[in-house]
């Protein structure tokens, strides 16, 4: 067979290093053809005029101020629980257990919360509530990962099944708590003492979520790229066999990182629990635990990217309910915008790690 055509028309080829600059300059690129892209689908399926859909979508996240304050609230748990899983993905160990780490911080605000609320002052409730919800998520995060350290289990497999049995703790205390008896679900939690609820900073309801997210998201960069743990991690998630040869215990960092992952999301569960929705219900996280990792993943677990990715996707959830209600569209219309828009970035994001390489013709003797 003559060697030639053998030869494949192109090859994929590792980029060494992207300037910044070209860097986004590709994601912009991709987000302008997913525009143009949903622009052609709206008006070839719906006959609606794309540049409406578009203003009418800018307006469900932004319309009116409570919107907008909402829309970032929403962006701030997302965002919190992306920021729980870069460490663990930055290590190799592929958490999908976000959601029932989340649930569980939400249980141990809750218990708090009803158990404790009538009998200690909202000066020591909170720091307990703090605290509890904190250690639940990461004692629901270290489980699986003491056994990935001891016996080597499937990390994937482990923590996703924890997220069934999380579900199902929550399950059964919401109807042991339940107001009133049958109803199947806890109603807001202290509504007349407002015992366990987080203070608002002035008049603004969801500042202090913010604030709180916007403080973890600079802690993980710091903690990532600056400290010996971070370091440690990235190690062992490149070579184990290496961490072990340098001195580094990749039992202790597996279990550690593990806590510190789970301890985040139990941070998240706390804010969703004490901090906007005062109850408890086994939906509260709304699939925050998943789409956490499309986030993080898209973001090259870098906290600060998070940011970008995390508005995309909550501002796009946002306008989808804006569009279904405007212009009678179903609901998933948006989920088909939203798609084609994560679909062009995975595209940008292919493009700035790799280059296609294309066969050369060879020239005649």
């Amino acid at each position: 067979m003559n060697k030639e055509h053998s030869e494949p028309l192109f090859h994929i080829v590792r980029r060494k290093a992207m300037p910044w600059y070209q860097a986004w300059g590709a994601r912009a690129c991709g987000i302008l053809l997913a525009l143009i892209v949903s622009a052609l689908i709206t008006t070839l399926v719906t006959g609606e005029n794309p540049l409406a859909v578009y203003v009418t979508i800018f307006q469900g996240g932004f319309g009116t101020p409570r919107k907008a304050w909402i829309l970032f609230q929403n962006l701030a748990i997302l965002l919190c629980v992306s920021l729980a899983l870069a460490p663990a993905f930055r290590m190799r160990f592929w958490n999908i257990g976000a959601e029932g780490q989340l649930l569980m911080g939400c249980l141990a605000s809750a218990s708090c919360m009803i158990v404790l609320g009538k009998t200690l002052p909202n000066a020591v409730l909170i720091p307990v509530m703090i605290i509890t919800s904190i250690a639940a998520g990461a004692i629901w995060g270290v489980i699986p990962a003491f056994f990935k350290a001891k016996w080597g289990t499937n990390e994937t497999l482990f923590t996703l099944m924890m997220n069934y049995l999380a579900t199902q703790i929550v399950a059964y205390y919401t109807i042991r708590w339940e107001v009133p008896k049958g109803s199947g679900k806890i109603g807001i939690i202290n509504q007349q003492t407002q015992a366990g609820w987080l203070p608002q900073i002035g008049s603004y309801k969801y500042l202090l979520n913010i604030l709180v997210v916007a403080s973890v998201t600079i802690f993980i960069y710091v903690y990532l790229r600056y400290t010996k743990h971070g370091y440690e991690l990235q190690v062992v998630g490149e070579s184990e066999n290496t961490a072990r040869y340098i001195g580094i215990h990749v039992d202790r960092v597996i279990i550690r990182t593990m806590a510190l992952s789970g301890g985040i999301c139990g941070l998240a569960g706390l804010l969703l629990t004490a901090g906007t929705d005062h109850t408890m219900t086994t939906t509260i996280g709304g699939g925050r635990g998943f789409t956490g990792v499309m986030v993080a993943w898209l973001a090259g677990n870098n906290p600060f990217g998070m940011i970008f990715t995390s508005f995309l996707l909550v501002f796009m959830g946002r306008g989808s309910g804006e569009i279904a209600t405007s212009f009678g569209l179903n609901h998933a219309f948006g989920d088909i915008l939203t798609g084609i828009l994560i679909f062009f970035i995975l595209g940008a994001e292919f493009f700035v790690k790799f280059r296609l390489m294309f066969r050369k013709a060879k020239k005649e003797v």
